[in-house]
């Protein structure tokens, strides 16, 4: 029965952090839902711009496996003070993570994308690292959340320096 109930309680938390990860990036669709059809149409891209249907399911999975790393921290045990931290790391970036589609698209303004999404890495950086300590496999599930955020840097870049 105790097993049951940790079960249970496991998978509503797992629920509960994916879903969590999941509203950061419908909340951060609002703003770009709004110009993604408009002003991103008309602005210059670099070659190198992914098509428009990649993005969705791009973040979905990032934004799962962010839920999943979430989830293996707080399973170490809210009363350690690492656990406490690097949930607040985690909190911070994805607050960072959602503010930046309204700089970006809501604004819009590459400038304040660019400045928003280079504190975001940052951020991830240190969320990884922080992770890293408590649970290997909760770090290595947001290497390609840092990796795309890495390509999405580049690519805010050079949004910004084609649209003087």
């Amino acid at each position: 029965m105790v097993l049951q109930s940790q079960s249970v309680r496991d998978a509503a938390l797992l629920i509960g952090t994916v879903v969590l990860s999941l509203s950061a990036g419908a909340i951060g669709s609002i703003a770009t839902a709004s110009n993604v059809s408009g002003w991103y149409q008309t602005i210059n891209k670099p070659w190198f711009t992914p098509p428009g249907w990649l993005f969705g399911p791009a973040w979905t999975i990032l934004y799962i496996l962010m839920g999943a790393s979430l989830f293996l921290i707080l399973k170490e045990g809210w009363e350690r003070r690492d656990v406490r931290i690097a949930t607040g790391i985690f909190c911070i970036q994805l607050f960072f993570n959602g503010l930046w589609s309204f700089l970006f698209f809501g604004i819009p303004s590459p400038l304040l994308g660019l400045v928003c999404i280079l504190i975001l890495w940052c951020l991830i950086l240190w969320m990884i690292i922080t992770f890293s300590r408590i649970s290997k496999i909760a770090a290595y599930l947001n290497i390609p959340y840092i990796a795309w955020v890495s390509f999405a840097t580049v690519l805010n870049a050079s949004i910004y320096l084609l649209n003087p």
